[in-house]
């Protein structure tokens, strides 16, 4: 009894362990962070099994060394996700850390409220960048400035009246999250690619989505009123606003749906662009101004710098 007894510790340690692994795994959606947690819970199950089956005392002891260095590593790395977990399980927001429902619903009128404001805003002439977080929980120390906390239902007339020539939040990002517009004046990290190429908005949307893949920025260039739709370090310009429509639709699909599953996010993203469609009229994109080829890799159309972009 006592080896069958010592049996089924084993094998309930073993299915509680897989099972956080698990949940763990499923939670994270960027891939570099994802990549990470892979090789440490690989780390920690190599060095369980050195210790308990292999008679290596120094080799135990080597592995032991090394995954104490990196859970300090990665404690470090992760300080500000590590904190926003204590501190969801301190206040049971469970939902949060579980997902939640209902976000199809908000997603189709996230779409067509950006993509209406953001053709507006082209037509214009007026200079604009918006931050769309699709699951980075991106935080305050995240930017260079957090700007001016609003928390303020998204709508078209927000955003315009936001980003009125020679207002105090004018040159910002709004950081945008569902239906809410969480902050105002958010000064964005700036990317080091086309330094020569892009003005300062551009090269923020570049800044923020290199650091983070699970977030957009769009873009609305002051000078020509181009828009643009940056999204993991790439930019893709110039695009209309039914162009951005169908983009927002298909992140969004994405970014609801599993991990890798990609085949389940496209009628997903179909029936995104539908509804986000019914809801607002396509802008068209100006026809003044100078044309930009598209891009979409890093390396994108040479042009000269903009200041005002």
């Amino acid at each position: 009894m006592g080896l069958g007894f010592v049996d089924l510790r084993l094998l309930l340690d073993l299915l509680l362990a897989t099972a956080l692994g698990l949940v763990l795994l499923a939670r994270v959606k960027e891939p570099r962070t994802l990549w990470l947690l892979r090789g440490y819970l690989l780390l920690v199950a190599l060095a369980w099994v050195v210790q308990r089956y292999a008679n290596l005392p120094l080799t135990s002891k080597l592995v032991d060394a090394l995954v104490l260095a990196c859970s300090l590593a990665l404690a470090i790395l992760w300080q500000g996700d590590l904190r926003r977990l204590m501190e969801l399980l301190g206040t049971g927001r469970l939902d949060v850390l579980f997902g939640s429902h209902g976000a199809d619903k908000l997603a189709s009128g996230a779409v067509a409220v950006l993509s209406e404001a953001a053709g507006k805003l082209s037509q214009l002439r007026r200079g604009g960048l918006i931050v769309l977080d699709l699951g980075s929980d991106l935080r305050p120390e995240d930017f260079l400035n957090p700007g001016i906390a609003l928390d303020a239902q998204l709508s078209v007339d927000l955003i315009l009246n936001l980003f009125t020539a020679n207002t105090p939040l004018h040159d910002g990002a709004l950081l945008v999250k569902g239906n809410r517009i969480l902050s105002a004046g958010v000064i964005l990290p700036i990317s080091r690619q086309g330094l020569n190429r892009f003005g300062t908005r551009h090269l923020a949307a570049l800044g923020i989505t290199e650091r983070f893949d699970r977030c957009l920025c769009i873009v609305v260039s002051e000078e020509t009123g181009t828009l643009s739709l940056a999204r993991q370090g790439r930019l893709e310009r110039p695009i209309t606003s039914g162009r951005l429509q169908e983009l927002l639709a298909d992140a969004m699909a994405q970014s609801a749906a599993k991990p890798g599953s990609k085949a389940a996010a496209k009628p997903q993203a179909k029936a995104l662009a539908q509804a986000s469609a019914r809801g607002s009229a396509q802008v068209p994109a100006p026809t003044r101004g100078p044309k930009s080829p598209v891009s979409t890799g890093r390396t994108v159309a040479k042009e000269g710098p903009d200041p005002h972009a």
